[in-house]
């Protein structure tokens, strides 16, 4: 893949992001503008004025200048001093990404690195050296100090990767793959820790799973819709258009696509005393619609923030300007924005599970079981969801209002954006969870309503789901069933069961 910077879309973050073998090299058109920035640092550093991150201290240090003969070694100790991250290591795959977006934003000539810079940066990629990044220590401003320094210690040989499956230093695997370690030049260290890559990073890896995940959950909100015996009236497209909202018109065609041609529909259109439906099935659109427009927005901000330059000083034609692109506010709002589309999508979901299991409401056998009394049946599966649904409300307490001042108030305002995408992982994890219980709950209420047949989409559902979790008529343990269905969730499996007869999930996806 030609990589050029500025120009990445989702679909190629995508790409990256799911492949383990994809190569990429620089667009040649952007190796110019790298180079006459670097220019214009070395002037700076070979004249007498005083340069912020050139021949100047960092943050509160900013007023101490630096002999000429320390640069290089103003940049390494940089590095080194802000390496201080803690925790478990960063999934390789989200690194690789962030080793990508350095790159790619060191390539658009303001950031006054040298091409070698760049160059090992994306050969780090192709040839899978990945850095360990310690999941946190950054507030997200000043950019993703300690993170991105732990990213940038082995490009100069210091600090560990990841390599060929095994953890190591960082000098054995440059030996191993016949790369020489970098000698940083002026700025390069700051350029380098400077940025929002990480929690971009994190972010749009969350983007892009939530993507499979919101087409889960819709699916299984149509299934549990006919396993309900509830009425498609509240998905006429009318209702929609007179609201306007992109999202809810685009979810209600899916709903109405889904459902299309139900047996089980059809049977009780003139035998159902039911007025309306809880807010859970009659809602579907409008919640899950808002949540999609919340997920696109984030969507253009986050492929923005990919192609953006985020380090300071940044460097133009004639001079070097500071300022503060390395803020993530962008990030953290956006992140805090996925968060409460996360957790709606599983709070709706969880509802409509615990509708299933209420034979008052439902009209199906109490807690999904033949037996119930001598089963269990699906009673603690749904205790299960509403607790992964309470442990979401705790993780989506927005983050980017939780600034605490950094530098001895020098830096005194920050995003926190960094945590504010790291926690998308669990939180995806869980309401991926909470998908699953309900994709088995409905297909389990199905089973009472046969020899009935719901939509040809969604029976190709149902046919999925037995593939790995058959009926329940007798209490057995549903772990080993919840974390099959979960797999298929988070793989996008559960939509491509029905992708040929449902055009309309398409439009749902981001890219």
């Amino acid at each position: 893949m030609i990589l050029t910077p500025g120009k990445l879309t989702l679909a190629e973050l995508r790409q990256l992001c799911s492949s383990t073998s994809e190569q990429v090299q620089l667009s040649p058109s952007c190796r110019d503008g790298i180079r006459a920035s670097a220019a214009l640092v070395q002037r700076a550093a070979d004249g007498d004025a005083p340069v912020y991150g050139v021949n100047t201290g960092f943050g509160k240090l900013a007023t101490t200048r630096i002999a000429r003969s320390d640069l290089a070694l103003l940049q390494l100790k940089l590095l080194r001093s802000h390496a201080v991250g803690v925790g478990r290591p960063l999934d390789e795959r989200v690194v690789a990404l962030i080793l990508l977006l350095k790159a790619t934003s060191l390539a658009r000539g303001h950031s006054g690195v040298r091409e070698e810079v760049v160059d090992t940066l994306l050969a780090f990629y192709n040839l899978r050296i990945i850095p360990v990044i310690p999941c946190q220590g950054s507030v997200g401003a000043s950019g993703d100090l300690a993170p991105l320094a732990h990213l940038s210690l082995p490009l100069i040989g210091e600090g560990e990767v990841f390599y060929r499956g095994e953890r190591m230093p960082a000098a054995s695997a440059l030996d191993q793959a016949g790369i020489s370690p970098l000698k940083l030049g002026a700025k390069e260290g700051l350029a380098l820790i400077n940025g929002t890559q990480v929690s971009t990073a994190l972010a749009i890896d969350a983007l892009l799973a939530v993507d499979r995940l919101f087409e889960a959950a819709v699916i299984a909100g149509g299934l549990t819709l006919d396993a309900a015996r509830g009425s498609d009236a509240p998905f006429d497209a009318r209702i929609h258009d007179v609201r306007g909202q992109p999202g809810q018109i685009d979810c209600a065609a899916a709903y109405r696509a889904l459902t299309s041609g139900s047996e089980i529909r059809k049977s009780h259109l003139e035998n159902d005393d039911r007025v309306q439906d809880p807010y859970c099935l009659r809602c579907q659109p409008q919640v899950m619609g808002a949540c999609l427009d919340q997920m696109r927005y984030a969507a253009r901000v986050l492929v923005i923030e990919a192609n953006a330059v985020t380090d300071n000083p940044l460097v133009f034609a004639d001079q070097m300007v500071s300022g503060g692109n390395f803020h993530a506010e962008p990030v953290a709002l956006v992140a805090d924005a996925l968060a409460v589309a996360i957790a709606e999508i599983g709070a709706i979901a969880e509802r409509r599970i615990a509708m299933l299991v209420d034979t008052v409401v439902s009209r199906l056998p109490p807690f999904l079981t033949p037996e119930p009394g001598l089963n269990s049946g699906f009673m603690i599966v749904h205790v299960t969801a509403a607790a992964l649904a309470s442990e979401n409300k705790s993780l989506a307490h927005p983050a980017s209002v939780d600034s605490l001042p950094t530098s001895a108030n020098q830096e005194d305002h920050v995003s926190m954006a960094t945590f504010a995408a790291r926690r998308l992982g669990q939180m995806l994890e869980n309401t991926a969870h909470i998908v699953a219980i309900e994709l088995l709950a409905a297909a389990q209420g199905i089973e009472f309503l046969r020899p009935l047949t719901s939509s040809p989409a969604l029976e190709g559902v149902m046919r999925l789901v037995r593939t790995v979790s058959p009926a329940m008529m007798q209490d057995r343990s549903l772990a080993h069933d919840m974390e099959a269905v979960r797999h298929l969730v988070s793989t996008g499996a559960i939509g491509h069961a029905t992708e040929q007869a449902i055009p309309e999930l398409h439009q749902l996806r981001l890219a």
